[in-house]
């Protein structure tokens, strides 16, 4: 029984340390807002030439959760792909259109629209698009962050 007790202490004392290191990766030293016209826009290597992000909060390259803005061009598609984690993407500006499968379809998905947001499971394959406006979105998402092209050809970070 003695056993089973310091057995069952220390699981709890090692979740709660997880937990804490969890907690830690999220923090901010201060009240910020956010808004798209002041934000550092950089090019997003990993994603298709045309793509800008901005960083929120974390370090995608990081283990931990973090926020980024992604603005897309008019009528960018981003073809199939995975992502290792998660993720949990929410329209801001324009229209994103989603799909799920091995290559890009826009007669087999949806478009979400300003304010709506879909979640994707780790390792589901799924494509993007825009159509006539450009559009900004906000990825919640676990680093590191990384994707994997379904076809290793649509990969830009080959494309050098």
């Amino acid at each position: 029984m003695r056993k089973i007790f310091v057995t069952t202490c220390l699981l709890m004392a090692a979740m709660n340390a997880n937990a804490a290191d969890l907690i830690d990766r999220m923090t901010a030293d201060k009240m910020q807002s956010f808004r798209a016209e002041q934000l550092k826009w950089k090019d997003e290597p990993i994603l298709p030439k045309g793509a800008k992000s901005a960083l929120l909060l974390g370090d995608p390259s990081k283990p931990g959760v973090f926020i980024v803005w992604l603005k897309f061009p008019p009528n960018y598609p981003i073809p199939a792909h995975t992502h290792p984690f998660t993720e949990v993407i929410t329209v801001l500006k324009g229209k994103l259109g989603n799909g799920m499968g091995k290559t890009l379809d826009k007669n087999n998905g949806e478009i979400l629209k300003v304010g709506e947001s879909f979640v994707l499971p780790a390792g589901h394959s799924h494509y993007v698009w825009t159509n006539e406006e450009e559009t900004i979105v906000e990825l919640i998402a676990t680093g590191p962050w990384d994707i994997s092209y379904t076809n290793p050809a649509d990969d830009p970070r080959k494309k050098k």
